[in-house]
């Protein structure tokens, strides 16, 4: 089962790399030793974070096997699809299929393009329906298809909370607490946004590039996020942080190391 896990995708999401990009650099040597370490996108630790996403958002660890999915969750975002919730109705979807064609002209999508571009910001399959689903997953049986999901997740999402965690000294955890956030909230202005969920734990704590404690900072953050997700009843389940993330930042598994054993909505999962 997909659970509902979309809110607030703009598509000046994609401006989070440039903003990122100019944040000024760290120069203690405690903050270059952080910047040095292994982060989330050591491709160990990204595989568990895909793992870990995939538990919340699919209710399963094959993330691999999600480049297929696709349905309406009925969460006003339209179509949901691919490993990280590509939606038609918030941008991300269309910006994925653009670039597919790009890279594979004429394939099976392209010609969807039109109608992606109209119900962009809507909840309508306008020129979608009846066949755009088993488009998808007959696109998805594609390497080129795959390999572009790859690419926007990393664009949009991934590299972006990585590059925010490392500015603000953060270890693995806290990279993939970001980057869980940036998956469900998106980087817009609305106040449930990724940003305006730091800038709310910001107020009540510093982190380790401030002066502050990883623990109490990474903890103020989750409280922010909690609240973010009690905002849409969507979200409201939110043991994705307090059976999962909280867990880990208990534990004072700062570095996400395996095992790793939680729960999301009910359900338990292990990682050797």
């Amino acid at each position: 089962m997909k659970h509902p896990a979309r809110t607030s995708r703009r598509t000046l999401l994609a401006l989070i790399g440039a903003s990122l990009a100019s944040a000024p650099l760290l120069n203690s040597p405690h903050a270059a030793a952080r910047h040095a370490a292994v982060g989330l996108d050591d491709p160990a630790k990204k595989e568990i974070a895909m793992k870990l996403v995939s538990s919340a958002e699919n209710s399963s660890l094959d993330w691999k096997a999600q480049y297929k999915y696709i349905e309406d969750i009925g969460d006003g975002r339209g179509y949901t699809a691919g490993i990280i919730g590509f939606c038609s109705g918030t941008g991300d979807m269309l910006d994925l299929v653009e670039l597919y064609a790009d890279r594979r002209p004429g394939n099976v999508l392209a010609p969807y393009l039109p109608a992606l571009r109209r119900v962009n910001g809507t909840d309508s399959h306008d020129g979608l329906d009846p066949d755009y689903p088993g488009d998808w997953v007959r696109a998805a049986r594609d390497e080129a298809f795959r390999r572009a999901q790859n690419d926007e997740r990393d664009r949009v999402y991934f590299n972006p909370a990585v590059r925010q965690g490392r500015t603000d000294g953060l270890r693995v955890l806290g990279q993939f607490v970001y980057y869980d956030a940036i998956v469900m909230h998106g980087d817009g202005t609305d106040p449930t946004s990724f940003r305006n969920i730091r800038g709310r734990a910001l107020d009540r704590a510093r982190p380790p590039a401030q002066g502050g404690d990883e623990v109490t900072y990474l903890h103020a953050f989750l409280d922010a996020r909690v609240w973010a997700m009690k905002q849409e009843e969507a979200h409201s389940d939110t043991s994705r942080v307090d059976t999962a993330q909280r867990v880990f930042l208990r534990d004072g598994n700062l570095d996400l190391d395996t095992p790793l054993d939680w729960k999301v909505y009910g359900d338990s999962y292990h990682l050797d």
